[in-house]
């Protein structure tokens, strides 16, 4: 499997989601952008984790 993010990255469209108003939840993100779930995934242990390093940000 390729991951094409950086885990910066992900923070930043994690981020950019946040604050465009953008819908957070692990079934909406795995929909519409299913590249952002496999990266954060590979680069954090839940999309949680993932989540709460965006917002330590």
């Amino acid at each position: 499997m390729e991951f094409t993010l950086g885990a910066d990255e992900v923070v930043r469209r994690i981020k950019h989601l946040q604050t465009s108003g953008g819908s957070v939840s692990k079934k909406q993100v795995k929909q519409s952008d299913p590249e952002l779930m496999r990266n954060a995934l590979f680069y954090f242990p839940s999309w949680e984790h993932a989540l709460k390093n965006a917002d330590q940000l």
